[in-house]
Formats: structure tokens, sequence, C-alpha cells
């Protein structure tokens, strides 16, 4: 998954589930997952599971990459959402709402409803897992980052914390991926993208305020929430892809089922935050020459950066004999949840994790790329 690195009978109520696996998870102070005591290591563990080695171990892994999007979401929520029963925690900082606000008025209301979806991702994969036989994802004991210290944080959840939103590089050829009708990863495996925001690709930047002495000058929290507005398309475009790409390795029809209905879910969210994204004011941050440009001028615009074109241009697709047609892309499979883990760790995410920490993740994705389709 290369590309990603360019760049988881009953009707039930989303909301109302989403507040009982809260209290079953503990999801309260966003720690535990559905089972303590059992580590992510025990991801081939299935003894008395009515899965598959191979879906449990798809499923594993979307529900380890859904517990790393919960947490960095729950830290954007906190200082920029909407903290309220679904997801509690924090208390918002007035002046990073307000410049993420210039991306768009509805932003806290957008971030607050992401974090709440991931969380039931999350939540809904464990429990389907151990209803099933099989371990559940949990990373629980890498909880140990410190994250911000600004003024409306949960300062309860200080040092537990799985990812960093501090120190990010961020690969934004995606944008001109999905405007492009010429190239597709999965046929065009090294084509270089050109990235949207140059500077995001070159250097670690921060995506919430660190402390409150990150709230000024105008233009510094600025930058911090434009580079947030960037972070969050990145993110969701991962998984946009991810789900498709695991999606055809899946053996059982209600594992297949559960992949091709949540990916949709973060492809609405990949949509959402690239319009966002195509609002931050173009600007240059005087603490660290870190420069948003103008998407619509030049060297920039034309219809590889244009700021409104959020709908998938069409694209070669399988073979370039047929007929362009506007897809997710890449979902190629092979090795896609290897260069999910790679993307991530790239991005800067997990700056601060040990070894041991890659290890478990390493394992979980060598397992989902182990999954083969039995017919």
């Amino acid at each position: 998954m290369k590309n990603l690195l360019d760049g988881l009978s009953v009707p039930l109520n989303r909301r109302t589930f989403a507040k009982k696996s809260l209290m079953a998870a503990s999801v309260a102070t966003l720690a535990p997952s559905l089972l303590k005591g059992k580590d992510a290591q025990e991801s081939t563990a299935t003894t008395s599971s009515t899965l598959s080695a191979g879906d449990a171990a798809l499923l594993r892994f979307a529900a380890a990459a859904e517990i790393l999007e919960s947490d960095f979401w729950v830290q954007y929520n906190e200082l920029g959402g909407i903290p309220d029963s679904e997801v509690p925690g924090g208390s918002g900082s007035p002046a990073y709402i307000e410049k993420l606000e210039n991306l768009d008025e509805d932003f806290p209301q957008y971030i607050h409803d992401n974090t709440d979806d991931e969380i039931t991702h999350f939540t809904f994969l464990n429990a389907y897992l151990v209803a099933h036989g099989a371990a559940p994802a949990n990373l629980d004991k890498f909880r140990t980052l410190e994250g911000s210290t600004a003024t409306g944080v949960n300062t309860a959840l200080i040092g537990k914390r799985l990812t960093n939103l501090t120190q990010l590089t961020l690969d934004t050829s995606w944008w001109t991926r999905y405007r492009s009708d010429k190239h597709n990863p999965d046929l065009d495996p090294n084509f270089k993208f050109p990235q949207a925001v140059p500077d995001l690709h070159n250097g670690q930047f921060t995506a919430i305020p660190r402390t409150d002495a990150d709230l000024e000058p105008d233009a510094h929290i600025q930058a911090i929430a434009n580079t947030a507005g960037f972070h969050m398309p990145t993110i969701e475009q991962g998984g946009n892809s991810l789900y498709p790409s695991m999606a055809q390795r899946a053996s059982n029809v209600e594992v297949l089922r559960i992949l091709i209905s949540i990916g949709p879910t973060e492809t609405m969210h990949f949509q959402t935050w690239s319009d966002k994204a195509g609002n931050a004011p173009p600007l240059t941050d005087p603490t660290n020459g870190l420069t948003f440009p103008d998407l619509n001028a030049s060297p920039f615009g034309g219809e590889t950066f244009q700021t409104n074109l959020i709908m998938p241009e069409p694209c070669p697709f399988l073979s370039r004999s047929l007929p362009p047609c506007s897809i997710i892309r890449p979902t190629k499979t092979e090795g896609v949840a290897m260069g999910v883990v790679k993307f991530l760790t790239a991005m800067g995410l997990f700056m601060g994790q040990p070894s041991a920490f890659f290890e478990v993740l390493t394992e979980l994705a060598m397992a989902a790329d182990a999954a083969t389709r039995q017919c």
C-alpha cells in the first residue's frame, strides 16, 4: 500500500450502541479495550473461534487501526470538538476552535461525529471478535504518550495517549491523486503525485496546540488549525482504501459485509475533510516558516489543485484498455495492512512509542496480509 503511504439480525441504534459500548469498554476515559489482560500478541490464539484465522486477523487489524484513530480523534475533540456524553473528556480551546471554524463553521460538530464513529467502529469490531470466540485488539499497555497540556485537554488522560499529534509529517499527495484523470497508483505504483502542501511533507508540525503558548501569534494558531485540516483527510483517505482492500481477502460473507459496511463511512469522512482542507487560509507561520499555499493560484491551480474538486476524478481502473472510472484508489490488496503501519509510522503519529509497540502492529499487519479468501 505504498500509495496509501502517499499516501479496519437485530437492528441497533448507532448512538445507543455507542453508549453501551463506551460503558463496556470504559471508553469514557478511552483507556481499555473490551478484554483486559489480552494483548494484541494473542492475535493467532482463536482455538474456539467460529471465524477463520484469516478473517479474525482482518477484523483484529481493523479494530487496532480504529483504536489508534479513536485515540487521536479524542485528542482533537477535547480541544476542537464538542465534548459530551457520546465523546466525553476535555473542555475545548476557544482560540483553536475559532481557527478551525475559519475552515468551516461546523468543524467542531464534524470532529465530534468523526470521533464518535471511530469509537463505535473499534468497539463493534472487538465485540464481534469476542462474540465469535476470537481475541480482540488491545493496545492499552502502550498508552504512555503525554500529548498536549494546553487548557481544554482532559488532564485525566495525560500520559495515556497512543498517538502523537505534535510532530506530524503529512503526505498530502492524496489531493492530486484524486484529481488525476491519467494515473491510478494501482496501475502506476512509481508515479509521484504532487504534494498539495509541500512544507507539511518536509518537516514536523503540530496539529493541536501543545501548550497555551501555541495560542499566539494569530498566524501560528491558524497554521496549527490548517495542519489539522490536512491531517484529517490524510488519515481518512487511508481508511478509505484499507477496507475495500482487505475485503478482497475475507472468506466469511458476514466478515465481508462488515468490511464493506464500515469502509464507506471512512470514505464519507475523507470527502468531508478534503472539502474542509480546501478552505485552509493561505499563510506563512512566523514561528517556523510553515507555508500553506493558495491552491487556486499559480504555481498551483488548475484541475490538479482546484479546491472545490472533491469528487474522485475518473481514472484508469484494472486495465488501461477499459474506460476510465471514478473509484476509490488504491485498492490493490497485497501488503495493504503493512502499508498502513508504514504510512502511520512515517507520519510521526507514533513518535515516542517503544519498539515493542511497532512489533505488535507489525504482527497484526502480517497476520491480516496473510489472510487468503477461501471460496
